[in-house]
C-alpha cells in the first residue's frame, strides 16, 4: 500500500515525533507515505466564509498532486485533517468554488474532488487493521491506563469527516487496547481544548484543559494520546498541574512495535 502524505507544518518542526514515529511505524506495518513535493501549509482553520477561495488553494493543490498519482492521501494532523477534507467537499460539491478554485489553478484537467482522504488512524483501522496490529506488538503496553484524547477537529462535523461518532468514538480506544494497554473512557475526551483561543483568553482556555484532565484523572488515566500537535501543546502547558501525561499516539505505537527503542529520540524535537 502507497499513499501520498501530506505531513504539513507543524509536523516539520514542534510535532516531529507525531511525524518520525508515523513514518516508521508505517514502515513495520508494511505501507508507504509517499511526502507530497511542494506542499503548503494548509492553512490550520478551515475558511468558513464561501467566497473565501484563496486559502483553499493549497489543500486542492495537495489533493490534486494525489489525484494524478493515482493514490490516496493520508494526513496525520487533526487540523491538517479537518481543513483538507472539508475543502475537498467543498470541491466535489460546491459548484461556485469548484468552479473558482479551477479557474485560479489552470490546472491540465479540472479538480473534483476524486482524491480519497484517510487519516493516519483510518489506515490503521481500515486498511492494516487492529487485529494485525495486535500480532505485531513486540511490546505489549500492559497494565497501563491510556486515556483517549479526539479533540475537536477530528470529530466534526461528522456528515463530512466521517471518521468516527462524534459522540461517542472508538477508533482510538481500540487502537489503545490493540497495544495491549487499557483505554479509559472519561467524559471531556472529544471537547475542545480550547487551544485556539489559548493566547487571548488564556485563563478560560485554561479553565477547559482543567477540566478535560481533571475528567480523565477522575477515570483514573496515567497518559492521554492525541493527534493534534495544538491539543497535545495546550493539554500539557495550560491549565493547572496534572498527572497524566499526553503523547502523540504514533509514539504509543512505536513502543508497542519496538521501534521507539531502535531509533531512540527525535532529533531537534
Amino acid at each position: 500500500m502507497v499513499y501520498s502524505y501530506y505531513p504539513g507544518c507543524t509536523l516539520k518542526t514542534k510535532a516531529k515525533e507525531l511525524d518520525f514515529y508515523a513514518r516508521k511505524s508505517a514502515e513495520a506495518l508494511g505501507f508507504t507515505l509517499e511526502e507530497i513535493e511542494d506542499w503548503q501549509c494548509c492553512g490550520a482553520v478551515y475558511p468558513l466564509a464561501s467566497d473565501e477561495i484563496a486559502t483553499k488553494l493549497s489543500s486542492v493543490r495537495a489533493l490534486n498532486a494525489a489525484k494524478e498519482k493515482g493514490q490516496d492521501l493520508v494526513t496525520l494532523c487533526s487540523a491538517c485533517h479537518h481543513v483538507i477534507k472539508r475543502v475537498n467537499d467543498d470541491m466535489a460539491n460546491v459548484d461556485d468554488i469548484r468552479q473558482k478554485v479551477n479557474n485560479y489553478l489552470d490546472l491540465e484537467e479540472a479538480y473534483c474532488g476524486e482524491t480519497r482522504i484517510y487519516h493516519y488512524l483510518e489506515v490503521l483501522r481500515d486498511k492494516v487493521g487492529f487485529d494485525k496490529i495486535r500480532e505485531m506488538v513486540k511490546n505489549p503496553l500492559t497494565g497501563r491506563k491510556i486515556g483517549a484524547y479526539y479533540g475537536c477537529m477530528l470529530l466534526r462535523p461528522s456528515s463530512i469527516l466521517q471518521f468516527d461518532d462524534p459522540e461517542n468514538p472508538t477508533i482510538l480506544e481500540d487502537f489503545i487496547r490493540a497495544l495491549g494497554a487499557e483505554p479509559v473512557v472519561y467524559p471531556y475526551r472529544n471537547e475542545c481544548c480550547g487551544g485556539y483561543i489559548s493566547l487571548k483568553e488564556k485563563e478560560l482556555s485554561g479553565s477547559m484543559v482543567d477540566q478535560i484532565m481533571e475528567s480523565a484523572e477522575y477515570k483514573g488515566a496515567q497518559e492521554l494520546v492525541t493527534a493534534c500537535p495544538l491539543c497535545l501543546y495546550n493539554l500539557n502547558h495550560g491549565g493547572h498541574s496534572h498527572t497524566p501525561i499526553v503523547k502523540y499516539f504514533t509514539e504509543i505505537l512505536a513502543e508497542a512495535l519496538g521501534i521507539k527503542e531502535e531509533q531512540g529520540g527525535v532529533e531537534g524535537a
